[in-house]
């Protein structure tokens, strides 16, 4: 059985030491052969970094080790000189460190390529240095491979200022390329973040962004199907649907795919099913965004954006949804073309294992309950599978009685309704229960509906409000919705005092046999 390449992103040790390789060839094969100029975005640990070492040997004539693979008999693999710049590596926190690891990378690869850079302090001169006079000496045009392109700017993404001098710094690097048109076989840069070409690569007008690109959709990743021909003797007696909950549904416009790194961790771990990926990551600055524009966290599921706010990501203008999507906590769920003939993007969170951390990351965001949540998520969870209602109110005005003050004294949105309502969501979601905010219907909307195996919650929130919890339900007939399925629907009306910072007053209603 061949061996799993966890951490391994060099196609060479894969083939000859006998790893697992899922044949990303064919996307190799046809950017090579049609376009020249090429930008990628995924999320880390996507396989990024190893498709550009794939696209390296390629370049550099290695024909004996793709034997067997899609690009073998297909390509001449005339060599080409590769200069290689990768900042994954770096720790760009000090921003003095960013111009010294760009000389150091300029530097070692003028050292590869046998050739010198006059000016060592300047690494726009040294750059186009290095690509004449990489020309000059093999006769030949230069393939550029860039990797981790945007991470001196994320790494100082807290700081407005730093991140607007690492950006500057980039910008006068990647500035060169566009001058250097006559002297470049190919160019291929990619990273986690989707930066506007305005900020960084002005001028660069022929780079072509394939990120949503359908026909380069599993350029990384894999694919169910790869799961169930590539990896079938290491998944024998794996449950590949519950595999699929758990970590498929990254999505761009082609197959639904897995982070590799989820998949090899999850084979080697013996199949325990566990949040691998999450926890590799620091979704800190996320929260960050989501309190500074005092988002309504119910509203991620199934958000819209525009194809503009992807196009204008930048240090200056970070979207929170466009952040979201980038960083892979959530994906494209459709699409469609507004009025104006431009694409909206409808997003959706990838699979179990984001929603479950992502919403536990909720949970201490609004709460700051680190520790006594588990407790309160176990009650929580008892009582809403057995349908006692009243221990499940009880449950949620002990989640709220223990939310400190300051988290709704330094919280705007604790003085709305939205805030309460986005407590509730998250602690049910964590659970991993369906839960739909602002579920719609014919006749409006129903603040919450949670979904279980043998019945339907409906449930209404008021706020400081004369009026019956659960006036508005049956006005509207909310419950008619669920009907056809044919399970108890219960109607829950939950009422807040803000001043009590809790719940004051519930109603329920049981709807049996709602055929």
């Amino acid at each position: 059985m061949k061996k799993l390449p966890i951490g391994i992103q060099n196609i060479r040790e894969i083939i000859e030491e006998n790893y697992v390789y899922v044949d990303k060839t064919p996307f190799a094969y046809r950017l090579i052969t049609e376009r020249k100029y090429y930008f990628l975005s995924r999320p880390r640990r996507f396989g990024k970094s190893l498709f550009l070492d794939t696209l390296s040997e390629i370049f550099k004539g290695s024909r004996e080790l793709f034997e067997g693979l899609y690009i073998y008999g297909r390509y001449d693999f005339k060599p080409y000189p590769v200069i290689r710049i990768s900042f994954g590596s770096g720790d760009y926190g000090i921003l003095e460190s960013i111009s010294k690891e760009i000389i150091y990378l300029l530097k070692w690869n003028a050292e590869k390529l046998g050739v010198s850079c006059t000016d060592l302090d300047d690494a726009k001169i040294c750059f186009k240095e290095l690509i004449e006079k990489t020309y000059d000496k093999f006769s030949e045009k230069v393939v550029i491979l860039v990797d981790e392109y945007d991470k001196p700017i994320l790494d100082n993404i807290r700081d407005s200022e730093k991140a607007r001098y690492a950006r500057d710094i980039l910008k006068n690097l990647y500035s060169v390329i566009k001058d250097m048109d006559a002297y470049v076989r190919f160019v291929f840069i990619t990273g986690v973040s989707k930066f506007s070409k305005l900020s960084l690569f002005s001028g660069l007008n022929n780079l072509e962004d394939i990120t949503v690109d359908s026909r380069y959709a599993e350029i990384c990743g894999y694919t169910h199907r790869d799961l169930e021909t590539v990896f079938s003797e290491h998944l024998k007696g794996a449950d590949l649907e519950k595999v699929r909950l758990w970590y498929n549904g990254y999505n761009y416009f082609g197959e639904k795919l897995y982070n590799p790194f989820d998949i090899l961790l999850f084979i080697a771990k013996g199949f325990e099913f566990r949040n691998y990926w999450w926890s590799t990551g620091n979704p800190s600055f996320l929260i960050d965004k989501l309190r500074e524009e005092n988002y309504y966290i119910p509203e991620l599921e199934g958000a819209e954006i525009a194809e503009e706010a992807l196009d204008a990501f930048d240090v200056d203008y970070i979207d929170v949804l466009a952040l979201f999507w980038q960083t892979g906590y959530l994906t494209f769920k459709d699409k469609r073309v507004n009025r104006f003939g431009r694409n909206v993007y409808r997003l959706t969170i990838p699979n179990l294992e984001i929603r479950f951390s992502l919403n536990e990351l909720f949970v201490d965001y609004l709460t700051n309950q680190r520790h006594q949540k588990y407790r309160l998520k176990d009650k929580l969870d008892d009582a809403l599978y057995n349908g006692d209602f009243p221990t499940f109110i009880e449950a949620l005005q002990s989640i709220f009685a223990s939310i400190p003050y300051h988290n709704y004294a330094n919280n705007i949105i604790s003085q709305y309704e939205g805030y309460y309502s986005s407590v509730v969501y998250v602690y049910l979601a964590a659970l991993g229960y369906e839960v739909i905010p602002e579920d719609t219907t014919n006749r409006g909307r129903i603040d919450l509906t949670i979904k279980l195996p043998d019945k339907i919650v409906i449930v209404e929130f008021k706020v400081d409000s004369s009026e019956p919890p659960l006036k508005q339900v049956f006005e509207r007939n909310y419950a008619d919705k669920y009907k056809a399925e044919g399970k108890p629907i219960y109607l829950l009306g939950i009422e807040f005092d803000s001043s009590e910072r809790n719940i004051v007053a519930w109603e329920l209603k049981e709807l049996d046999n709602p055929k």
